[in-house]
């Protein structure tokens, strides 16, 4: 996993110059199988199948606490607006955060993401395209 490649694409998630289709490709190239972001201690964390590991912060200012309560309708409205309105990522993160979301794991290989709330709530989202295996007991 080349960390120079993580670190950009982290820096361009942050500053919304590169759509995420994009940056996943780029992390998928560079070996990574999965990243977590963590809204309580503002850091994303990348991980390879070899077992590197890279973590970046989330640099944005006056973000909101993460709520206490987990509002799927709420984080379901941000991950729509997101995919077809191009949606700036700090806004997904406040809307996010304002949800309840604590923090959520991204799966590149999985194609799925599954966020969760402070009181162990979660929503599993799969990637635009990408179906839930017949066998997947997680909606």
């Amino acid at each position: 996993m080349n960390t120079e490649i993580v670190a950009q694409a982290a820096r361009a998630t942050l500053s919304g110059s590169s759509p995420f289709p994009e940056v996943v490709r780029r992390l998928i190239e560079t070996g990574v199988e999965y990243y977590h972001v963590d809204y309580v201690a503002l850091q994303s964390t990348f991980y390879s199948a070899s077992g590197t590991v890279v973590t970046t912060p989330i640099t944005y200012e006056d973000l909101p606490a993460v709520a206490s309560d987990f509002d799927v309708t709420a984080l379901r409205a941000a991950i729509v607006d997101s995919q077809n309105n191009g949606q700036h990522y700090r806004d997904f993160s406040r809307r996010a955060m304002e949800a309840g979301v604590q923090g959520y794991m991204a799966f590149l290989r999985g194609m799925r993401v599954t966020y969760w709330g402070r009181g162990g709530d979660h929503h599993v989202e799969w990637f635009p395209g990408a179906e839930p295996p017949s066998s997947s007991y997680e909606t």
